[in-house]
């Protein structure tokens, strides 16, 4: 596995998992993680909870259940597993989603949620 080969291999091929509504573009996992640093990282950390909760195993985790967060109820009683399709919506418009939560940011822009989910994709 210490090919360097492999590892571009397999970033790639996660990258082109994860593309722009209608499949146009691949996203871009490096821009995510500059995006999540500039934009995420005052409130969130992946491996901290800090203002919001942290985001290391995002993908697949039902929402409200990082142990050590204090949620909101809205927040512990919806229904919603991260994956792909909900975390763009997410992103998109918290409110819409969740009614009640309180994270008070979205991310307007499609190509910088697709990259911002790329990156948390690899934040396993």
């Amino acid at each position: 596995m210490s090919d360097p080969g492999f590892i571009v291999v397999v970033v790639a091929a996660g990258a082109a998992a994860c593309t722009l509504p209608g499949g146009t573009a691949a996203a871009d996992p490096a821009r995510g993680e500059a995006l999540y640093e500039s934009r995420c990282g005052a409130c969130h950390s992946i491996d901290s909870n800090r203002v919001g909760p942290r985001h290391r195993g995002l993908i697949g985790r039902r929402a409200g259940s990082v142990a050590g967060y204090d949620y909101s109820a809205a927040f512990r009683d919806s229904r919603v597993v991260w994956d792909e399709q909900t975390l763009d919506r997410w992103l998109a418009d918290p409110e819409a989603l969740i009614p009640g939560q309180r994270m008070n940011y979205s991310v307007s822009d499609p190509r910088d949620r697709a990259d911002l989910i790329a990156f948390l994709r690899f934040a396993r």
